[in-house]
């Protein structure tokens, strides 16, 4: 099984992500702009989940070791790291981009979300990544905390955008590879917008309420993919 590169991955939602997916025999390499916190994080998930496999490496070696890599870095870090991989990134990969615009990035509220020139975050990552490495957006609705919980089940959508049938494809059996998150197919990627947009409603919404509410649709078919 080929690792799967996780930039921000010392941050709550990749770390997150890494524990899942190391839970589930997924070989996870976290990058981080400093080795030594990349190192430890790698070793807090091996500490976790003991028949794991983890690593840690700064940015630019970890985005090299898979297929298909995570970036889940605050929307603030999310064109600085992208620039500083652009000679990392090959073609043929896919970079799946999570990343919210909150105007917590300068200093706003969680609630509100940032004006993209582009549209949405995950098309502005398409403009900034190399020729031939495609962008698809995911995992923007998934609690973080719930994700780190490993005694907790998971039970919601992963709501997946791209321009490439194949492309989301491939994401997707990497979602349907953690029990408890459906991926389902929103269309192309300038649909990152809307459920880019439902990150700080679920911020707002979880506050009032004290929980880690996620996203689940209902009406679909059985088989989605």
């Amino acid at each position: 099984m080929e690792p799967v590169p996780i930039i921000g991955g010392t941050g709550a939602l990749g770390f997150g992500l890494a524990l899942r997916l190391a839970k589930e025999g997924v070989p996870v390499v976290i990058g981080s702009r400093d080795a030594r916190r990349a190192g430890e994080a790698a070793g807090r998930v091996r500490e976790q989940v003991p028949d794991g496999q983890a690593e840690g490496l700064e940015n630019p070696e970890a985005a090299g070791r898979g297929p298909i890599v995570l970036l889940t870095v605050p929307f603030r870090a999310q064109s600085e790291n992208l620039t500083n991989l652009k000679e990392a990134l090959r073609e043929g990969q896919i970079l799946v981009d999570a990343t919210s615009p909150l105007a917590a990035a300068v200093s706003g509220r969680a609630t509100r979300l940032l004006g993209v020139p582009q549209g949405s975050a995950a098309e502005q990552a398409r403009e900034m990544v190399p020729d031939g490495v495609a962008v698809v957006s995911a995992f923007q609705t998934v609690s973080a905390r719930l994700l780190a919980d490993l005694d907790r089940d998971l039970d919601e959508d992963v709501l997946v955008s791209g321009d490439s049938k194949e492309d989301k494809r491939r994401v997707a059996e990497l979602v349907t590879g953690i029990p408890g998150l459906r991926p389902v197919d929103c269309g192309r990627l300038e649909m990152a917008r809307y459920v880019e947009g439902l990150t700080p409603l679920l911020i707002s919404i979880n506050s009032r309420h004290k929980t880690h509410a996620g996203i689940k649709l209902t009406g679909l078919p059985e088989t989605l993919w």
